[in-house]
């Protein structure tokens, strides 16, 4: 008999809710989820063609209270409860000229996606988490959290407190057995980086991976992996935790 674990069965029966997970790192998590036998709900504004095919799709705003309220509502209902979250939607937009060149809405609009739509969803959840036998969080944070980067001080601002709000979660909910922790990629391959590595002068990948001591840029699978270990039984003493996936490019 083989003591190798089958990571292939190691979901099967957990049901996950992941947003922004249409494209991209949330694609890649949704996937590697549905591969270790999960049921996956992915929760985006607009579906994707890189959404797993295996995943329920449901159409929602994280940025918006009702929003939230209904991807719980649908989440919960579609997959008979829940015992996955993984806050994974945000982004922002640059400001080359500086942080103080950021607009005050732009300041809000990545407050709002960043840390509340997370808050937000959380505590809509929070029900069924407490129901569950095997509850984990997962927050995607970013390097950006602790790398001062004027164009980005306004998303860099909002994971940093999406960290800290996770910290306090984990000792909150500790006693209740539901794990919260926080994964931050570093530079990530996908369809919306690289776009901008493409329209943006001193961002191309030969740029970024100068910066990274293992000397490449990451894949959204390498997230994925991290998320799937922390979600699953092999993470059951893992809470309170920021991951950092970036290559080393933190660690300088």
């Amino acid at each position: 008999m083989s003591n190798k674990l089958d990571l292939s069965k190691e979901l099967i029966g957990r049901r996950a809710l992941v947003t922004g997970g249409s494209r991209g790192i949330g694609a890649a998590i949704a996937q590697r989820l549905l591969d270790a036998g999960a049921k996956v709900v992915v929760a985006a504004r607009t579906p994707d063609n890189d959404a797993p095919a295996a995943a329920t799709f449901i159409a929602g705003d994280v940025t918006a209270s009702e929003g939230v309220e209904a991807i719980a509502t649908k989440a919960i209902a579609a997959l008979g409860g829940l015992d996955i979250l993984v806050n994974n939607a945000g982004g922002g937009r640059a400001f080359l000229g500086g942080s103080w060149t950021i607009p005050d809405k732009e300041w809000h609009d990545s407050f709002a996606l960043n840390l509340f739509a997370a808050i937000r969803l959380t505590n809509a959840v929070l029900p069924a988490l407490r129901a569950s036998k095997a509850a984990a969080v997962v927050n995607i944070s970013s390097a950006a959290a602790t790398m001062p980067f004027g164009p980005f001080a306004h998303y860099g601002a909002a994971k940093a407190a999406l960290e800290y709000y996770s910290r306090t979660l984990a000792v909150e909910l500790a006693p209740s057995g539901i794990r919260v922790n926080v994964v931050s990629p570093g530079v990530i391959s996908t369809p919306g980086s690289d776009e901008f590595a493409k329209t943006t002068p001193g961002f191309s990948p030969g740029d970024w991976v100068r910066n990274i001591p293992l000397g490449r840029i990451g894949a959204t699978e390498d997230i994925a992996e991290v998320v799937a270990l922390l979600v699953s039984d092999r993470g059951k003493f893992l809470t309170g935790a920021n991951y950092r996936v970036d290559g080393g490019m933190t660690a300088r």
